[in-house]
């Protein structure tokens, strides 16, 4: 469809899309995707718009308002937004723009992962596979090809993915996500042998409540917490896969004693490691 939109070239189009019920149960899902040719002057304020907006400028530049903070947007860039909230755009120029409104069971979790380093405008160094995904859910429906839903949600995932991985390398913060990587890594490979926070922080050069913060604030677990949540997962492994012993198994995983071992299974699990061995449910 044509747009009739003020201050949108009439040569712009766009499409709308209804999605079924299992795909806004399961998928990241379209509800209206563009391109769109802004003269001068174009505002745009809207309170709500239940969808997440990414918008990629092709040429001329705009800015965005978002919770009173005004940034400029220039060609290249993409802008991320949550629709759900009170949001403006405009322009004294004009620019081009190639956008989707999309959501999902998970959309805002990826919302908030992406935004917390990049900001609301991102600058991808490489735009090439970013662009190729959203340019075929364009080309989709301008088409008029046969829309098939798990295929558009594997679309705004490789988007969403390239997004993701831009905060890596376009933020001057630290880079917390490559720290706490390298971090679980170690947790791995030594995951028998006794590790202390001062150890875990010390290798990542920063203190140990910074530290602490910052890992919880990417895994959701303290590092004590991980740590033994690993230990627990691989011991869970070794009582459904291996006849290793009890004691084997605690001492194979990290644990100080047998008695540690089986308190801490029993809280975190319901049940003691014998228990879980015997039971008919293959849980790993």
């Amino acid at each position: 469809m044509y747009s009739s939109e003020t201050g949108v070239r009439r040569d712009s189009d766009y499409y709308i899309f209804t999605a079924s019920v299992q795909a806004k149960k399961t998928f990241f899902y379209p509800t209206y995707v563009g391109y769109f040719y802004y003269e001068p002057n174009y505002y745009l304020h809207r309170n709500s718009y239940d969808s997440f907006l990414i918008m990629h400028v092709k040429k001329g530049s705009c800015y965005i308002e978002v919770d009173n903070h005004r940034q400029h947007v220039e060609k290249n860039q993409i802008v991320f937004l949550d629709c759900y909230k009170p949001h403006t755009y405009y322009t004294h120029t004009g620019w081009e723009a190639e956008w989707l409104h999309f959501d999902g069971p998970v959309a805002r979790e990826y919302f908030n992962m992406i935004t917390s380093l990049t900001g609301l405008v991102i600058t991808l160094r490489d735009t090439y596979i970013f662009e190729k995904y959203l340019h075929k859910i364009y080309l989709m429906f301008r088409e008029n090809k046969p829309i098939k839903e798990a295929l558009v949600s594997q679309y705004i995932t490789n988007i969403l993915t390239e997004l993701l991985i831009s905060r890596e390398s376009t933020s001057s913060k630290p880079n917390n996500s490559n720290i706490v990587d390298e971090t679980i890594a170690y947790i791995n490979e030594h995951l028998c042998e006794n590790m202390s926070l001062e150890l875990l922080s010390s290798r990542a050069s920063l203190s140990p409540y910074y530290f602490t913060r910052m890992f919880k604030n990417e895994t959701g677990f303290t590092p004590h917490e991980y740590i033994i949540a690993s230990r627990i997962n691989s011991a869970k492994f070794l009582l459904k896969n291996t006849d290793i012993s009890i004691k084997e198994i605690c001492f194979s995983t990290g644990f100080s004693s047998e008695s540690a071992f089986c308190s801490t299974f029993k809280k975190r699990e319901k049940c003691t490691p014998s228990a879980y061995r015997n039971s008919n449910d293959k849980k790993n």
